[in-house]
């Protein structure tokens, strides 16, 4: 390929589904170029980071149009061709632009055009004046002592990089530097090398089920298989995590292990890195860009061996990939829920397939797709049915507050029992799905409520600062103190929040420590790290949180669960409320009785009656599962239909709906021109609902609607979206809403 023939075809972050031609940059040898590495270019008066995703020797434009590229960032590929078909994939499925999906998946500074790789590196080992009597200090410094650990290790030093992925960066590092307990040298970064001895303390002694579990992904290793470890709370899913990850590292393999909140993350990141002696990588959104970089630059550079990371982490380059562990595989947020709209879930599994490795999907409520790709000969079923250990299962009940005084939203039987476990010395957890003081805000004379400005909601009521804040654009407001409609003072709180519990049984139980944890009590770096590890004492205390206490966490010393509002699902305009109360109910419930202690759960319901409440209690999720996918499968729902949704919304009411107006127009018109095709799909079989306004139809004073498309063929929805994407870009309306493709989406409003 000649110099002056070189087009280079470049992915850039901007919304348009396509890629766009450059010429080399001067002076620059196209031998020294690959698909993967990063270019500067001109993009009209801006200048933009891409990443080449092809070099060919011709071009559909004329070759005086063409503008030459300002830079190559890179000496080799960033982007490694799994991930670049992993990225084109994503483009295509998820009908998004290309240079976009590139963006999802880098580092910012990588976006901006850092250096991935610097040569030089800060290096840290023992100085002279560390001493016995140094050691005793750090007897209250856990994460100075694992520091000095790992100098102790390497002799030459630890570098900054290795450091920083394991999150040992920061106050404690610089700590050690004062106190002349490590000294730091600058040398040339040097290829990590990994320990012979993979574990750093022994696994556990595992009952069979799980042996049973570990022996099925030990024989699946080199190999693609997909396994959905179905395993009731507390059965010691994570131990079989571990002891499958120690069969990758023994193979000089890594492996890849996604969670979904930043929550989750310390409690898991402790577990692994007391067992292994391989380095870890965290990616979370929770870290500054630089740590971000760090990280991902250690699990690329092969440094770190095991990545631990919530959605976007599906994305990091890990060369020698050796199995996907996806916890928690029912959560939502492994969905994301703007921008590309992607499944961190199911990219897993097509990563796994690419690669050739085994993937497992870990839930004690599975989703109801997977138990259906299970039925379907898709995934294997591994099942853990026991706790793990002397720990036995929770005795759940109802609480009917039907014609009950309530106190708070307490009742009279459940503040008894959380007396009678504090009393005993246990820790109690009081579940409430609902953040802030109180939902509304109401005038007791004319009942006016406080609404949002900008979205058709109610204004959350909180104490702590005292404002109205909306949880949808998180629009602020000061408390009135009159009535706004007709000035009476008679402001009354409606409903309760976590706040305003934490008030109640502060309150109630004077002398009891509390721990609050949701949104707005999490806001700074360490407090989930520092929230937990007070749990973790063991001493007596009630806790309160929203779903971020509901999954993944062991408190062994909790022996109620209460849950105050339970009802919610039963009534939600979603087809999938019923599964997520199921599956939230049934998450909370096993943070009880995890240890040696036995443990209860009450739920507090104005429908203790309901067939599916009791059916949950008395039959377990598996049953009701089983109950749902029936009546999905006659109601043809998904699993067994799939859908798109294709949303619109601007500042205006009339553009959004005429814009889907006109593309179900296009869509029927497709639908008549095809009525069937070769490829496997049924263009007639396409069913679509709308346009309709959104459930929340005002957000942030935009105007939302949507219009839905259903088919049993996902071919055919794909092949109807090729049609469609190029006439809605090409739509004056378009170019005045923001528009996007939500394909197998998880939510309707």
């Amino acid at each position: 390929m000649s110099f002056a023939n070189t087009v280079l075809k470049v992915a850039l972050p901007v919304p348009l589904r396509r890629a766009f031609d450059y010429l080399c940059p001067p002076l620059t040898d196209p031998a020294n170029l690959g698909p993967g590495m990063r270019v500067a270019v001109p993009f009209g008066n801006r200048n933009l980071v891409g990443i080449i995703i092809e070099i060919a020797d011709s071009t559909n434009l004329s070759s005086q149009k063409l503008k030459h590229a300002t830079e190559v960032l890179d000496t080799k590929p960033l982007v490694p061709e799994e991930l670049m078909r992993l990225c084109h994939w994503c483009a295509t499925y998820y009908h998004h632009p290309i240079g976009e999906v590139f963006a999802t998946a880098l580092p910012a500074q990588l976006r901006q055009g850092k250096i991935a790789n610097a040569k030089q590196e800060l290096y840290y080992r023992l100085a002279a004046d560390f001493s016995a009597e140094s050691e005793k200090q750090l007897q209250r410094a856990p994460r100075q002592a694992e520091i000095v650990a790992l100098a102790r290790q390497h002799e030459e030093g630890v570098s900054a990089h290795a450091l920083k992925a394991l999150g040992l960066s920061g106050a404690p590092l610089k700590a050690l530097v004062d106190k002349g307990w490590l000294a730091a040298r600058v040398a040339e970064a040097t290829p990590h090398e990994h320990p012979t001895q993979v574990l750093a303390e022994a696994p556990l002694t595992l009952n069979p089920e799980q042996q049973e579990a570990v022996d099925s992904l030990n024989q699946a290793m080199g190999e693609f298989a997909c396994f959905l470890l179905d395993g009731v709370t507390g059965s010691g899913k994570t131990e079989v995590y571990l002891q499958a990850i120690e069969k990758a590292l023994q193979q000089g393999r890594a492996a890849l292990v996604l969670v979904p909140e930043i929550g989750l993350t310390p409690q898991t990141v402790a577990r692994f890195r007391h067992r292994f002696n391989s380095p870890v990588s965290v990616l979370h959104s929770g870290l500054t860009d630089t740590e971000r970089l760090h990280a991902w630059s250690a699990a690329a550079s092969d440094t770190a061996r095991i990545v631990i990371g919530t959605r976007s982490s599906v994305f990091t380059p890990i060369p020698q990939l050796g199995i996907v562990i996806v916890d928690e595989e029912h959560d939502l947020s492994f969905k994301q829920q703007d921008g590309m709209r992607y499944s961190a879930r199911d990219i897993a599994i097509l990563r796994a397939r690419h690669q050739g490795i085994p993937i497992v999907l870990g839930s004690a409520t599975p989703s109801l797709e997977s138990l259906h790709n299970v039925t379907t000969g898709r995934y294997r079923k591994l099942t853990l049915s026991e706790r793990a250990g002397n720990a036995s299962a929770p005795k759940l009940g109802l609480i009917d507050i039907r014609s009950r005084p309530l106190q708070e939203g307490m009742s009279q039987p459940l503040l008894e029992a959380i007396k009678f476990e504090i009393e005993a010395g246990n820790q109690v957890l009081v579940f409430l799905n609902r953040r802030g003081f109180a939902p509304i805000l109401m005038c007791h004379e004319c009942g006016w409520m406080a609404d949002c400005a900008n979205c058709d909601t109610r204004l959350t009521l909180h104490m702590q600062p005292r404002q109205l804040r909306c949880h949808h654009c998180d629009a602020q407001q000061r408390i009135p103190s009159a009535c706004p409609n007709c000035t009476s003072p008679e402001l009354t709180a409606m409903g309760v929040g976590t706040e305003r519990s934490e008030e109640a049984i502060r309150r109630i139980f004077p002398d009891t420590s509390i721990v609050r944890i949701d949104r707005d009590t999490m806001r700074g770096k360490r407090a989930m790290a520092e929230r937990l590890a007070q749990i973790n004492q063991g001493k007596s205390c009630i806790l309160i949180g929203t779903q971020m206490l509901a999954k993944g966490h062991h408190f062994p010393n909790v022996t109620l669960v209460a849950i105050l509002e339970a009802d919610s699902g039963l009534f939600s305009s979603d087809f999938r409320g019923i599964e997520r109360m199921a599956q939230l109910i049934t998450q909370v419930a096993g943070r009880s009785g995890r240890a040696h202690k036995p443990g209860r759960v009450l739920i507090q319901t104005h429908q203790a009656d309901h067939p599916l409440i009791n059916s949950l209690i008395h039959d377990g999720y598996a049953k009701l599962a089983a109950n749902l996918l029936e009546e999905r499968r006659q109601a043809e729902l998904p699993p067994f239909q799939h859908w798109v949704i294709v949303r619109a919304e601007a500042t205006d009411e009339a553009t959004p709906m005429r814009l889907l107006r006109q593309t179900a127009g296009w869509a029927n018109q497709y639908l008549q021109d095809n009525p069937g095709n070769d490829k496997g799909g049924d263009s007639s079989e396409i069913a679509s609902f709308g346009p309709l306004p959104a459930l929340v139809y005002r957000r942030n004073s935009r105007y939302r609607n949507l219009l839905i498309f259903q088919s049993a063929s996902r071919t055919a929805l794909l092949q109807l979206l090729n049609h469609l994407c190029p006439l809605l870009e090409a739509s004056p309306d378009a170019r005045k809403v923001r528009w996007s493709i939500d394909v197998d989406p998880q939510e309707c409003f």
